[in-house]
């Protein structure tokens, strides 16, 4: 059998019709020299009968073991793929027809070593999945670090949607964080390796992201922890982007105690924070052409900058009770 030039690898827990989205949306790919590699990362709820349904539809690998968390299970996922380019979407992902191409074209072009690229929301989307998929790569809530064509900073692929060489995995071992920012983590170590690394626009995915504000809560406080613990490993890869969230919640809260203090101040600080979120609902309607989304795009920031705020600072000073908690109702 010819090895395929790409494998994709998908780690799944409990999501057989997240799953199902995805397989589906592959067997439409316009490039088809590819392989999936589904790993069932310890799930109660498994998905292989629906791997099954799509065995006549796609070259697919099924694979299931104790749970260890995404980490763990992309890079058990690797050493069992036999492609020359690995490919790690999240399990909530579906992907364009054009996906492959677009990445073939650009890898022909430049010659990366690894390479992410952006998310959008798909119609099908509730409008609050797509107000939350705005603000997570926004320039004014992320700097755009998520794949947004205009980013501050050095691009570094999310595991939503990355690509690496099966040489970069030799050379890094692949992720070394179980959960929590281990696409970031990855990511700096290949710059430091001296990889080339790229961002393909045209490679993008849609990404479904949390249901509710409560889940989506929960998901951006354990991406503020991630970033610290990144911070631990890498002290100098801390930038004054990943403080934002928590000087913008520190700023918030002060503004409940400044009418006591100065009420100039007070006046300003309130005249800068409805700017800032006018900003954000004029930009979410520029560019999603869709009124309820920027209006849900004004709450959607508000939560994101605050969980993530708050998951930062927890994990930066230790404050074991606030982690404990997310951890157990992380939805």
């Amino acid at each position: 059998m010819t090895s395929p030039k790409y494998s994709i690898v998908v780690p799944v827990y409990n999501r057989p019709d997240e799953i199902n989205e995805l397989l589906e949306s592959l067997t439409l790919q316009s490039y088809l020299n590819f392989e999936v590699v589904v790993v069932e990362d310890g799930s109660q709820v498994r998905c292989d009968k629906v791997v099954d349904h799509y065995r006549d539809k796609l070259k697919i690998q099924y694979f299931f073991k104790p749970n260890s968390g995404p980490g763990p299970s992309r890079n058990f996922g690797f050493t069992q793929a036999r492609g020359d380019y690995f490919i790690v979407f999240d399990s909530d992902c579906i992907i364009p027809a054009t996906y492959l191409a677009s990445v073939e074209e650009a890898l022909t072009t430049h010659h990366w070593d690894a390479w992410g690229g952006p998310d959008k929301a798909h119609e099908n989307f509730t409008v609050l999945q797509r107000a939350m998929g705005y603000t997570m790569s926004s320039v004014l809530t992320t700097g755009g670090i998520r794949g947004a064509k205009k980013m501050i900073g050095r691009f570094q692929p999310r595991s939503f949607n990355m690509g690496l060489s099966r040489k970069v995995f030799e050379k890094t071992g692949g992720f070394k964080f179980t959960h929590f920012a281990e696409d970031i983590e990855l990511s700096i170590r290949m710059h430091k390796d001296g990889f080339k690394i790229g961002l393909i626009p045209d490679a993008f995915v849609f990404h479904k992201r949390r249901a509710d504000f409560r889940q989506f809560y929960h998901q951006v406080f354990n991406f503020g922890r991630g970033r610290a613990l990144v911070g631990r490993m890498h002290p100098h890869e801390i930038k004054a982007t990943h403080w934002f969230p928590s000087l913008f919640l520190a700023g918030t809260i002060a503004l409940l105690i400044l009418p006591l203090i100065n009420k100039l101040l007070f006046g300003i600080g309130v005249a800068l924070f409805f700017i800032y979120l006018l900003a954000i609902f004029i930009d979410a309607f520029i560019e999603t052409h869709n009124l309820q989304v920027a209006l849900l795009s004004v709450p959607s920031a508000l939560v994101q900058l605050g969980g993530y705020g708050i998951g930062f600072l927890s994990e930066k000073l230790k404050i074991r009770g606030v982690s404990t908690f997310a951890r157990r109702y992380d939805g």
